[in-house]
């Protein structure tokens, strides 16, 4: 039984040093932007309470953006990592034009209802119902920070549709550089904008917000200009503005398997923000120990979320290749290295986050309160990290409106009324309510080990037929 067990989900040497290969470099990548906004929300959360909740309220809203770029990237993604897995630069190079009208497009939208309709949006997340803060000042340094931001949405677009594509030929080694230098940056910037140096003025959000807009600018320039000038090893970048013309049949099957990839990871985001909205309600303490929970998770959560978009590619490129049998072995393996990976990082975190809150310049009970969200976070991290996984194992084989159902349907149908419901109408604390929404994660598990099992996502959609 136990060889049976190694035979499945245990892999050799060769298998985990191609995942590591590709894995290790995203990991850095995004362990260091994820530290730079742990260090940069540190900072803010010196200045005071009210500014610590208007700029995560404005980086939920980001958030969502951020996801709506990812989706629409995500859906060439699958053809284009599949084109790469067959050898197909041409192919590959059409997905990639696919990408950049979809983030021009996506950035245009977000840009009209961020620069209308800032403080309608951030008021969503702003009650009176609480005791510590004063929600009209979190609504003006919230608007502050927005409007500067929104010089971050074409760069930080851009970006993402070379990156992507990038990654998709297994090349994580550059993407992490310009990671590394745009956060350094972001960092120095935050520390002389912030608090003010050498007679620079403290400019306390608003420098928070130039910061980051000057690294995304900076992480841009860095990738395009290493694209471009490596164009051998980037092959699709041959002639890919020479015209703007995608094949109807490309087009077709994109737009076919990607529309629904694309509404998937808008909804699931939307559906993210909507439920830390229905936390909101119970006052803005809530808003500002959701934001410090929330800087601590995500950094424990690289590993599970880098890992399991990791199987996108290698899975995709088995796939791409006609390795069908190949794909399935892959699958299992790194989706169990995955979860067991999290599980360590969930018990450090559960220790750490008793001491993470201290470290913020505000009331003791949203210290508590951060305390306790963290450890609810931390025990329902594996769960997290096998849904995770499924869906882009799902996603690798084109099955997008199978994601659609598993991802952002299961949000909106289950998480969403339940978070709403307990939120206005039981007398249950904040605690309670956010234990019990994380571990209804239990029921979209169960939903992903069916899908998995069954093999439905084993397929090549970027046949000659195709």
């Amino acid at each position: 039984m136990l060889t049976r067990f190694r035979r499945t989900f245990i892999g050799d040497r060769a298998f985990y040093k191609r995942v590591l290969l590709i894995a290790i470099s995203m990991i850095i990548q995004n362990a260091i932007t994820s530290f730079v906004s742990f260090l940069d929300n540190i900072m803010v959360g010196q200045i005071g309470t009210e500014q610590m909740s208007g700029v995560a309220i404005v980086n939920q809203l980001m958030f969502v953006f951020n996801i709506a770029i990812f989706g629409g990237v995500s859906g060439a993604g699958i053809f284009g990592t599949q084109f790469f897995g067959k050898g197909d630069h041409t192919g590959q190079k059409y997905a990639f034009r696919f990408k950049m009208y979809a983030v021009i497009f996506i950035s245009a939208i977000a840009f009209v209802l961020f620069c209308f309709w800032s403080n309608p949006l951030i008021s969503l997340y702003l009650s009176d119902n609480g005791t510590v803060g004063d929600i009209d000042l979190a609504l003006k340094y919230g608007h502050e920070y927005l409007i500067i931001m929104l010089g971050s949405l074409l760069p930080f677009a851009v970006c993402q549709a070379y990156v992507s594509t990038i990654r998709e030929t297994g090349q994580t080694f550059v993407p992490m550089i310009a990671s590394v230098v745009a956060v350094g940056s972001n960092l120095v910037l935050d520390l002389i904008l912030i608090f003010g140096f050498a007679g620079i003025p403290a400019m306390g959000v608003k420098g928070a917000a130039i910061a980051t807009v000057a690294s995304r600018i900076i992480e841009c320039v860095i990738v395009v200009i290493w694209t471009h000038i490596h164009k051998e090893k980037n092959q699709y970048i041959k002639g890919a503005y020479k015209g703007f013309g995608i094949p109807k049949n490309i087009c077709i099957n994109i737009l076919k398997k990607g529309t629904p990839l694309m509404l998937n990871e808008f909804l699931w985001a939307a559906g993210m923000a909507v439920i830390v909205q229905c936390y909101a309600v119970r006052g803005l303490e809530v808003v500002a120990a959701q934001n410090i929970s929330s800087t601590i998770t995500n950094l424990f959560n690289i590993v599970y979320v880098q890992l399991g978009m990791s199987i996108s590619v290698i899975v995709g490129q088995s796939l791409g290749a006609g390795m069908l049998s190949d794909a399935k072995d892959q699958a299992k393996k790194m989706i169990f290295f995955c979860v067991a990976c999290c599980c360590v990082f969930a018990g450090i975190m559960a220790v750490a986050g008793g001491f993470f809150p201290s470290i913020y310049n505000t009331d003791e009970s949203i210290r508590k309160l951060a305390r306790s969200f963290i450890l609810i976070a931390s025990l329902s991290m594996p769960l997290w990290a096998f849904s995770h996984c499924a869906y882009f194992t799902l996603r690798s084989g084109g099955r997008t409106v199978i994601t659609f159902l598993f991802d952002s349907v299961y949000t909106w149908v289950v998480l969403i009324p339940f978070a709403y419901i307990l939120a206005n109408f039981s007398q249950l604390s904040i605690e309670t309510i956010f234990f019990i929404i994380q571990f209804t994660e239990i029921i979209k598990v169960t939903i992903g080990m069916i899908m998995l099992k069954s093999g439905i996502w084993i397929q090549n959609i970027v046949t000659d037929k195709s």
